[in-house]
C-alpha cells in the first residue's frame, strides 16, 4: 500500500523535484533569500496529524487523585475523593459525554484549542510578568560579530529569511525523530514528499518519526495581541513589509521587504539601523510602551482614546510590523541583569503585545521576549534556533561591511503619537504601577557544575526527574512543605495541541525529599538511590502520559469551561479547596535545551511562588529562578544546590551530610 501511495505526487507548495530548482533559478528565484530549501513542503504533515485525545474520565480522576495525595492530609484527601466520585458518576459524566460529542463535530482542531485561547485572551492581568517569557541567545562565537549594529543587522536578515522560507513552504517540517538515521535522511524525504498530505503522517510514523503541529507558526510575524474590553484579539496582517524598531522609547519603521517580496539588501538594513542608533533625541516624556504593561481593560480603554485621538494609522504600523526589534542603549552586566532586562526591562523600550520582541543590548547580547496567547515554546524555539544558526553561520554582513549609501532619513519613518491629557495621565499611572511591580521581583541563577545528563543517564535516571526532585527537596528544606508543582509539556505531536501539565510532586518525591532533608543519616546510600530511581520511573511515566495528551489538567479545565459555557452551576469538585490549591502553582517550572540558548526565564505565576526555568546540560545543570517579595529566590537556589549535592553524593555511594 505504501509503495502505491509513493507514486502519487503531492501537489502544493514549492517541493523541489528533479530540475525544479534550476527552473526556479532561471526565473530569478534567489536561494540567498531563504534559510533552507526543503524538498518536503513545510505544512506537508499538517492535514494528517493525529487528533489530541480526550482522556477517559476515570483515568483523569485517578490521575488527579494521585497528584492530590502528597498535598493533602488523610481527612482532606477522603473529602476530595468523595467529591471526585460524585463528579465522575454525575455531572462530570454528562459534561464528558458532551465534550466528546463536541469534539467529534470539530475534527479540524483539538478540544483544548478554543478554551486555551480564551483562557489567555480573557485574562485581564498585565501580560508582562504574568504571561510573557524570554529566551536569550548565546553570544556569536566570533566575538567581533557581537557588535550591536552587526548583530542586529544579521539577526534581522535571518529572521526575515525565516519568514520568507516559512511562507514559501520551504522550511523543513518540524519532526521529532526517534531514529534519525532512518527518518532524517534525503532518501526518506525524497519518498515522503510524494505521499499525499492526508496520509503523510502515517508514512513518517512507519520510520519512527513524529511530525509536530505547525499551525502556530504563521502568528510569529506581522502579529500583535490587541487589547479589547473583556477579551483581547489576535491580529495578523501578512501584507505588511516593514520592521518596527524601538530605541529609547521612540518608534521607527522601515521596509525590510520590497514590493516584490524580496528582502531589502543587508547593507540598506544596516544603514537604517545605524541611522536609528545615531538619533540623539532624548527619551520621550510619556513613553507609550508602558500602556502594553497595563491591566488589559485599562489598556483597551486607553487604546480607544489613542485611536479616536488621531493615532489609528500609526498604531496600525505598530500592530502590523513584521516584528519588533528593540535596541537597548546599555551593555548587560551579568545573568541576573540579563534576566531582568529581557523579562521586563524598564518598560520604555518594548511593545509587550507584539508576537515577539527581538532585543539586542549595546554589547550585542540578544534575546526573544514573546507574547504567549498566540503560541507556545515549540514554534518560538524553532525560530530562535534557525535565527541563531543562520546569523552565526551565514551572516549577511561582517563587522567590516559598509552600510549602503542611501538616504535613511527618507526610508526610516519615526512614528509620532498625539497624546491628550487623559493619555498622558494613563501613561504616568501605568509607569507607576510597572515600576512598583518590578521592584518586588527578584531573580537569581546557579550553575551546578558537578554533573549533568551524561552522569545521570549512566545511573539510568531521567535528568529531568532529578532536577524536579531537587526543587521538591529545596521547597521542603526552605518552607517545610510539599506544594502544587507545574511542569509544562508540549502536546504538539497532535493537531492544534498546546500544552499539558506534568505534576512532578508525587508520593515518591515526597518520601524521597523527606528522607534527604529530614533524616539522611537513617538511610544508606543504596536506599536513597532506590528512592531516586522510583521518582525517576514515575516521572518518566507522567511525562509520557502528558506528551500523549493523557494528563488530567487540560481535561478538567475543558469540562469546567464547557459547563460554564452551558450555564451550569460550577460542580462541587471545582469548589473544593484542594482543587484551588493544586492550581495555585507555587513551583512553576519549564525546561528547554538548545545549543543556541544561553538562559531563559519567566516570573512566578502566583504571588507566593517561584518561576523556575532550568536546563540539564551534558555536564552541568543551570537554573534561573524568579520570586516576588515574601519568597527568597537566592535562598531557594542554595537549597536546590544542596539537594543536588546530596543526590550526587548518594548516587556516588557517599554518606549524606545532614
Amino acid at each position: 500500500m505504501v509503495a502505491g501511495l509513493l507514486l502519487r505526487a503531492w501537489p502544493r507548495g514549492l517541493a523541489f523535484g528533479p530540475g525544479a530548482l534550476s527552473r526556479l533559478l532561471s526565473t530569478g528565484f534567489d536561494p540567498g533569500q531563504y534559510l533552507q530549501l526543503s524538498i518536503v513542503p513545510t505544512m506537508h504533515y499538517q492535514d494528517s496529524l493525529p487528533r489530541l485525545p480526550i482522556p477517559k474520565l476515570e483515568d483523569t480522576i485517578r490521575r488527579y487523585l494521585s497528584a492530590q495525595k502528597p498535598l493533602l492530609d488523610d481527612g482532606q484527601f477522603r473529602k476530595t475523593e468523595q467529591l471526585c466520585k460524585s463528579f465522575e458518576n454525575g455531572i462530570g459524566k454528562e459534561l464528558h459525554k458532551q465534550l466528546v460529542a463536541q469534539d467529534k463535530q470539530n475534527k479540524h482542531t483539538s478540544y483544548i484549542s478554543g478554551p486555551w485561547f480564551d483562557m489567555y485572551l480573557t485574562a485581564r492581568d498585565p501580560i508582562v510578568l504574568n504571561f510573557n517569557p524570554f529566551m536569550s541567545f548565546n553570544p556569536d562565537p566570533k566575538s567581533e560579530y557581537n557588535d550591536q549594529l552587526t548583530r542586529a543587522t544579521n539577526m534581522t536578515v535571518s529572521a526575515v529569511r525565516f519568514l520568507k522560507t516559512l511562507r514559501a513552504d520551504l522550511l523543513e517540517p518540524e519532526v521529532f525523530h526517534l531514529n534519525p538515521a532512518k527518518s532524517d535522511t534525503d532518501t526518506f524525504k525524497r519518498l515522503i514528499r510524494f505521499v499525499p498530505s492526508s496520509l503523510s503522517w502515517y508514512g513518517a510514523y512507519l520510520v519512527n518519526a513524529y511530525p509536530l503541529d505547525m499551525s502556530q507558526y504563521f502568528r510569529l510575524f506581522n502579529s500583535t495581541r490587541l487589547p479589547k474590553p473583556s477579551r483581547d484579539e489576535l491580529f495578523t496582517d501578512d501584507k505588511a513589509r516593514h520592521l518596527l524598531v524601538l530605541r529609547k522609547g521612540h518608534f521607527y519603521v522601515f521596509d525590510v521587504l520590497d514590493q516584490d517580496g524580496n528582502i531589502v539588501s543587508a547593507s540598506e538594513i544596516q544603514a537604517h539601523l545605524k541611522y536609528i542608533l545615531s538619533d540623539s533625541s532624548l527619551a520621550p516624556e510619556f513613553p507609550l510602551s508602558y500602556l502594553t504593561s497595563e491591566n488589559r481593560d485599562i489598556w483597551a480603554e486607553l487604546r480607544q482614546k489613542l485611536v479616536s485621538g488621531g493615532n489609528e494609522e500609526t498604531l496600525r504600523k505598530v500592530d502590523s510590523a513584521v516584528f519588533c526589534l528593540c535596541l537597548d542603549d546599555f551593555p548587560i552586566k551579568d545573568l541576573v541583569h540579563l534576566s531582568h532586562n529581557m523579562l521586563h526591562g524598564d518598560g520604555t523600550n518594548r511593545w509587550f503585545d507584539k508576537s515577539f520582541n527581538l532585543i539586542i543590548a549595546k554589547d550585542g547580547t540578544a534575546a526573544i521576549h514573546f507574547e504567549h496567547a498566540w503560541g507556545d515554546g515549540v514554534a518560538v524555539l524553532r525560530f530562535f534556533n534557525e535565527v541563531f544558526k543562520d546569523s552565526t553561520q551565514a551572516p549577511a554582513i561582517t563587522p567590516r561591511s559598509q552600510p549602503a549609501n542611501t538616504d535613511s532619513s527618507v526610508a526610516v519613518r519615526k512614528l509620532n503619537f498625539k497624546l491628550n491629557d487623559a493619555l498622558k495621565t494613563g501613561i504616568s499611572a501605568a509607569k507607576e504601577k510597572f515600576d512598583a511591580t518590578m521592584k518586588t521581583l527578584t531573580i537569581d541563577y546557579i550553575q551546578f557544575q558537578r554533573g549533568g545528563k551524561e552522569f545521570l543517564k549512566k545511573q539510568k535516571l531521567s535528568p529531568d526527574s532529578v532536577a524536579q526532585l531537587a526543587f521538591q527537596m529545596a521547597l521542603l528544606q526552605q518552607y517545610g512543605q510539599t506544594v502544587a508543582t507545574y511542569e509544562s509539556c508540549s502536546t504538539a505531536a497532535f493537531k492544534h495541541g498546546r500544552t499539558e501539565t506534568i505534576r512532578p510532586a508525587s508520593i515518591f518525591t515526597k518520601r524521597c525529599s523527606e528522607a534527604f532533608v529530614r533524616e539522611p543519616s537513617k538511610h544508606s546510600a543504596g536506599e536513597l538511590q532506590q528512592m531516586i530511581a522510583k521518582c525517576s520511573t514515575y516521572h518518566n511515566q507522567l511525562t509520557k502520559e502528558a506528551a500523549m495528551g493523557q494528563g488530567f489538567d487540560r481535561h478538567l479545565f475543558a469540562l469546567r469551561y464547557l459547563g460554564a459555557a452551558k450555564g451550569i452551576d460550577l460542580p462541587e469538585l471545582y469548589l473544593d479547596p484542594a482543587y484551588r490549591q493544586i492550581n495555585h502553582n507555587i513551583l512553576s517550572t519549564s525546561t528547554l535545551s538548545s545549543p543556541a540558548v544561553n538562559i531563559g526565564g519567566f516570573a512566578p505565576v502566583v504571588p507566593d511562588g517561584f518561576g523556575i526555568a532550568y536546563a540539564v546540560h551534558d555536564n552541568w545543570i543551570g537554573c534561573n529562578v524568579s520570586a516576588y517579595q515574601g519568597r527568597n529566590a537566592h535562598e531557594f537556589l542554595q537549597c536546590v544546590e544542596k539537594a543536588l549535592e546530596g543526590m550526587f553524593d548518594a548516587l556516588e555511594g557517599k554518606a549524606i551530610k545532614s
